[in-house]
């Protein structure tokens, strides 16, 4: 079997961290083939931050509020992020909308998870809205990340049931413990070169994407 070369990643965060925790039980573990070079949080003091500082990673914080405005902001987190020169840039509940220069500069190495279906529920209370729009089928997406707000090419979704009995609270736990499945694998992928960003498209294996892929085909 070959050797898997550790791909360096920095997340950012905007809370608690959960699908961090996830990546750094993986890492730790050696079933994912990444170093986890810093953490980076725009809201200091959130609980994210403990988990990196109890894994050895360093945590960064970077108040989007001390700066005049979003290019400032964006052009140190740039710089902050560059500081620890990643192959892979991760946004995990990193809950800022971001400008085309700074999609563009990690343009193809740049994913996002989002709690929905994707294309449907863009933007915030996606529970809350597929609950309101009877949907019976409901889950969260990777894809990587474009100026469009939650609109880059998907590459994998896990899904579950809406269940007559859900609500926002139970259906969002219920997509939170796939999420934890979900965002290893992507990353895996990527780590591997499996995972690419061709133009407007997603290259998997070396094929096109037609629809994103389901994340029981995702795993080998």
């Amino acid at each position: 079997m070959s050797v898997v070369r550790k791909i360096r990643l920095v997340v950012l965060i905007s809370g608690r961290g959960s699908n961090l925790q996830a990546i750094l039980d993986q890492a730790a573990g050696g079933t994912l083939p990444v170093e986890v070079a810093a953490v980076i949080s725009n809201r200091p003091g959130v609980y994210g931050l403990e988990r990196a500082r109890q894994a050895g990673v360093p945590a960064l914080e970077l108040d989007h509020q001390d700066f005049a405005d979003r290019p400032s902001f964006e052009a140190a987190l740039i710089e902050r992020i560059d500081d620890y020169q990643p192959d892979l840039v991760i946004l995990a509940g990193f809950m800022r909308v971001l400008t085309a220069g700074f999609t563009e500069h990690y343009r193809g190495r740049l994913l996002n998870i989002h709690p929905s279906l994707l294309p449907k529920f863009r933007g915030l209370h996606t529970h809350e809205r597929a609950i309101a729009a009877g949907e019976t089928e409901h889950g969260a997406s990777i894809h990587f990340v474009t100026a469009e707000l939650d609109g880059g090419p998907v590459i994998v979704q896990a899904r579950v049931p809406v269940l007559p009995t859900d609500d926002p609270d139970t259906l969002a736990a219920r997509v939170l413990e796939q999420e934890h499945r979900l965002y290893p694998q992507a990353i895996r992928g990527f780590a591997e070169g499996r995972l690419k960003l061709d133009g407007e498209r997603v290259l998997f294996d070396g094929k096109w994407l037609n629809q994103p892929l389901r994340l029981e085909n995702f795993t080998r």
